[in-house]
């Protein structure tokens, strides 16, 4: 985009333009995209400031704003793919980038003159595990062997599909077990809404074991020692080996939920209500149809055609055929 002189004071004049935005840097611009979403209480901070020191900042930092192009974006990529970087995780980078870039431009005045176009990759490293009804069963007993936290972690990942994260902060004052309800309070999970559904009878008496003799305040995924569980990863491995599903991840079970629940008859609209899913499209990353699911249904459509006629049918049968040979 080509900027004549008398263009630019126009601009400064309007307010439209800042004189200085030549000068930004893209660290410039970065500090105030971490600061805006730290402010904002933003539930990526940590991983965008990791994204920024670890990979965006070597390749950036002494770079204006106005320098950033796409050919230079794509020498990026190169980069980052020759490093063995996914493309996702490359994607997520690239977001970050162009999200500080956005932030800039929509200032009043403009701290950058445009967002360059950014070269997005194809993801092929979307995950499709869930957990089949066998191995669930070996897995629960494994997490039983280790503590009932885990079991109960299990349960309700793979019942609501709700996130590692959105678990862990559970707290007793989430819990109505004379009303069979939990619920997660608006603004803390990953899209900000709230969400309340009701206990199954197996949840009932886990979470009832959880929260025995704590205050409302208190986390409900606790070590025995009381504290808070942060960090179950070395647990959760040794529960999946044992269960012969060792490359299960947490995050699994959100499509193990999806799944069970359409299975049982659920309309998408409240499974998507259930476990968090905002967009249609989303939802159908996770929305897992198993082989043995397609068998079932063809199973019931042939019993269905099998099954003998109503009398009424029957009746209605007759009728046309005799209509028929009148005809």
């Amino acid at each position: 985009m080509h900027y004549s002189g008398n263009k630019r004071l126009q601009e400064v004049a309007a307010g439209t333009r800042n004189p200085e935005a030549d000068k930004v840097t893209v660290t410039e611009l970065m500090k105030t995209k971490l600061t805006h979403d730290k402010i904002n209480a933003y539930k990526a901070t940590e991983d965008s400031d990791t994204r920024w020191i670890l990979h965006l900042e070597p390749f950036f930092e002494n770079m204006k704003a106005i320098q950033v192009t796409t050919p230079l974006l794509q020498r990026y990529v190169e980069k980052r793919q020759g490093e063995k970087a996914a493309n996702g995780t490359i994607n997520r980078e690239l977001a970050l980038l162009r999200a500080a870039f956005y932030l800039a431009y929509e200032a009043t005045p403009p701290r950058v003159v445009r967002v360059p176009k950014f070269p997005m990759l194809t993801e092929n490293n979307t995950r499709t595990g869930f957990l089949t009804d066998v191995q669930y069963d070996r897995l629960a007993a494994e997490c039983n062997n280790i503590g009932l936290w885990l079991r109960t972690l299990l349960e309700l990942g793979s019942t609501y599909g709700w996130r590692k994260s959105e678990l862990l902060n559970l707290r007793v004052s989430q819990i109505e077990l004379s009303a069979k309800v939990i619920r997660l309070e608006p603004g803390t999970t990953k899209n900000k809404d709230g969400r309340e559904v009701t206990l199954t009878s197996t949840l009932v008496a886990l979470l009832s074991s959880c929260i025995e003799g704590k205050r409302a305040g208190d986390y409900v995924i606790t070590w025995p020692d009381g504290r808070s569980v942060k960090d179950f990863r070395g647990s959760w491995s040794k529960a999946c080996v044992a269960a012969r599903v060792p490359a299960l991840l947490f995050h699994d079970l959100r499509r193990t939920a999806a799944r069970s629940l359409r299975r049982a008859g659920v309309a998408e609209g409240v499974i998507m209500k259930i476990g968090g899913w905002r967009t249609r499209s989303v939802f159908e990353r996770y929305a897992i149809v198993a082989q043995s699911d397609i068998r079932d249904a063809v199973a019931k459509l042939e019993l269905a055609k099998e099954q003998p006629k109503s009398a009424q049918e029957t009746v209605q049968t007759e009728q046309l055929d005799d209509s028929a040979r009148i005809n």
